[in-house]
């Protein structure tokens, strides 16, 4: 029997669930070409729109490793020297330079890239040794340095702040960005990338994924409907969220949980996506419990709507869902290589015959870390 396709009472029409995302580790530290994860991505090209791509890399600038790497992309010259003088007054200056691009003809109206290899003027034991009253440590320095430029400098925004990598976005699709920034120039130990497709938050260079402070980085598919809660929850700690997209909040609360509350990895992630209270009352009494003041306190970082994103830092890679998996996560592992991203296909684009793959659970996260004694 032939159907009638216009008599149906629907249309097939494939879901792409929004943007596309591939992170890649290698556990042993050895370095993966950038052209493995401009493969990766491009294969899911049909899940962007052109309104944003990016790639984050770690270990790229080893002469560099002791030294804040920040990437500052400006709408006009008055933005770059009231920044670098304000940089200039405040911290070290090691080196500063253009970030260098390639002429193409689709990348359009960029804004002027510049990179600057920064510390604090005094290391903390210093500083503590001289006295001074509220010495910070030099991570939460540079935490107060990204957001006062983004915050109160207009028509500068910081992109990218860790040490020993860094992160290369833009308004395009994952081909144009990773050929503007000469992407298959670099080498890294561990790569996250992005294909946007903005949904309710404007396509703009600042606004292109990966999402970073310090040397966490943030990938994300899908929208955080929590984001004015989480907004607010994070502005009594002194986060200023300027980037227009609510990606930036999962950035930043997992600074607060990781760095400053010191939660473990994976408690983190289940603060952000706690089981349901229904599912928590089953639990034995004393994980009921733990999970009841868990989910107390971080009430207001708790995420709501659907997601799934994956957070790069400097020896390990997560990938986490909402609690019902309504964004699609896809897990790979070859050798010493773990790979995550929103299709298979994706994965397979670039290691066909994988020792293993599978689609984690909602709510539960994977972990891949560099092994113990890997040093980079």
């Amino acid at each position: 029997m032939r159907w009638d396709r216009d008599r149906l009472s629907h249309r097939y029409e494939k879901d792409i669930s929004s943007c596309g995302m591939t992170g890649i580790i290698h556990r042993r530290g050895e370095f993966i070409d950038g052209e493995v994860i401009i493969r990766s991505i491009c294969h899911q090209r049909d899940r962007g729109n052109g309104l944003g791509s990016g790639f984050a890399a770690y270990g790229v600038y080893p002469e560099f490793k002791d030294y804040y790497a920040l990437h500052i992309m400006y709408e006009g010259i008055s933005s770059v020297h009231e920044t670098e003088d304000w940089l200039g007054e405040h911290l070290l200056i090691k080196h500063q330079e253009t970030i260098p691009t390639r002429r193409v003809a689709v990348v359009k109206d960029n804004p002027i890239l510049k990179r600057y290899f920064v510390a604090p003027h005094e290391r903390l034991e210093d500083r503590a040794h001289r006295g001074i009253e509220g010495s910070l440590a030099d991570d939460d320095i540079l935490v107060g340095t990204v957001m006062r430029i983004n915050h109160d400098i207009p028509g500068a925004f910081v992109f990218s702040s860790g040490k020993n990598m860094g992160v290369f976005k833009g308004v395009g699709f994952p081909e144009e960005v990773a050929e503007f920034y000469g992407i298959d120039e670099y080498s890294a130990y561990l790569w996250t990338a992005h294909n946007r497709f903005p949904t309710n938050t404007p396509g703009w260079w600042g606004g292109a994924h990966p999402f970073t402070l310090l040397d966490w980085s943030i990938v994300h598919n899908g929208e955080i409907s929590s984001y004015g809660i989480n907004k607010r929850y994070l502005e009594m700690y002194g986060y200023r969220c300027t980037l227009l997209t609510d990606t930036e909040v999962i950035t930043y609360l997992l600074d607060l949980m990781i760095r400053k509350h010191n939660l473990p990895h994976r408690i983190a992630c289940m603060a952000l996506a706690a089981p349901f209270w229904e599912d928590i009352d089953r639990l034995p009494e004393e994980e009921r419990e733990a999970l009841t003041y868990l989910r107390m306190v971080y009430g207001s970082g708790l995420l709501n709507g659907p997601f799934a994103f994956l957070f790069g830092y400097n020896r390990g890679l997560i990938g986490l869902n909402d609690r019902i998996k309504l964004r699609p996560l896809v897990c790979g592992v070859k050798g010493d290589v773990t790979i995550m991203a929103s299709e298979e296909s994706a994965i397979r684009e670039i290691y066909p015959d994988l020792d293993r793959a599978w689609a984690p659970r909602a709510g539960e996260p994977v972990i891949a870390e560099l092994d113990p004694d890997v040093v980079i």
